[in-house]
């Protein structure tokens, strides 16, 4: 009987060690992936799956919280059914051991709790970007000085050149002026 856990992180700026500190216990073995969004399966991760060639029956898994397995319901449920099915019991922090009927009940309640929070972190994202791009779009400048505002689609090289000569700005200056990338601003300005 072993004691595996399991810590992921999403990004490399963070770590595994809050997850280590709050399960708080002498494990057997630990498996982590960092770096790896929890978009991606359970069984496609290289921590998570060696975890599961590791497991033998009787072995438990110890995971900090659901939506470290995955955020998307159906993938937890099935992450977890696999190793009940070795006879391998997972042991979520907060939640205890999972096992079949009543826990795996409980377990896709809370996994659908995370998939919700997977779709409003989405939301949310999409409408930052938008109300980005609308906050920038009234900051762009007009090279021809009309007062409306730039878009991408009215950049011709003749106008950039322009731009930058009458102005006598750097690429990048008018790179930043003509809402472009300042490999299409040389690329203008080199003809």
């Amino acid at each position: 009987m072993s004691r595996l856990a399991y810590y992921r992180v999403s990004t490399t700026d963070q770590n595994i060690e809050s997850q280590r500190a709050a399960l708080g216990g002498a494990f057997d073995k630990e498996f982590t992936d960092e770096g790896i969004s929890g978009a991606i399966p359970a069984a496609q991760r290289p921590g998570f799956a060696a975890l599961l060639q590791c497991a033998r029956e009787d072995d438990t898994i110890h995971v900090y919280a659901v939506d470290r397995l995955r955020r998307d319901a159906l993938d937890v449920q099935a992450t977890v059914r696999a190793p009940l099915k070795r006879k391998v019991s997972v042991d979520v922090r907060g939640l205890g051991v999972i096992a079949e009927g009543a826990g795996e009940l409980i377990l896709a309640v809370l996994a659908q709790v995370a998939d919700m929070e997977r779709q409003r972190i989405n939301e949310r994202t999409a409408q930052g970007r938008h109300t980005a791009r609308e906050a920038l779009a009234g900051h762009r400048q007009d090279p021809q000085g009309q007062g409306e505002p730039w878009k991408v689609t009215r950049c011709h090289p003749e106008l950039v050149k322009a731009w930058r000569m009458s102005h006598s700005a750097s690429i990048a200056q008018t790179a930043r002026s003509v809402w472009s990338s300042v490999a299409t601003v040389k690329r203008y300005c080199a003809n």
